[in-house]
């Protein structure tokens, strides 16, 4: 499973320079259309999409995205919504900070 990217070109250019070879850059009226698409690709654990993009989508759209399970849909920037502990725990399904 591989980590893959979506968002405008701004968004993606630090994770292409992190060296994430799954890369999406789409502005905002192709975003819907490439989630959706994404969200059925297989071979993709983790997407992280634009948290402002993210906010924008219709909210079925927006429900679907958050409650995918393969791949996890990490909302990355400002306005996240949820902290790491969270984030990590719906990755891996597991609370690291649990004691």
């Amino acid at each position: 499973m591989e980590i893959a990217v979506l968002g405008n070109q701004e968004f993606v250019l630090g994770f292409r320079l992190a060296g994430i070879k799954s890369i999406y850059a789409v502005d905002r009226q192709k975003f819907e259309p490439k989630l959706l698409e994404l969200l059925g690709d297989s071979a993709i654990g983790v997407l992280a999409v634009s948290a402002s993009d993210l906010e924008e989508l219709p909210a079925l759209t927006r429900k679907k995205a958050l409650e995918s399970i393969a791949p996890v849909v990490v909302p990355v920037g400002k306005g996240e919504g949820t902290d790491l502990r969270e984030k990590v725990k719906r990755a891996i399904g597991v609370d690291l900070y649990k004691n």
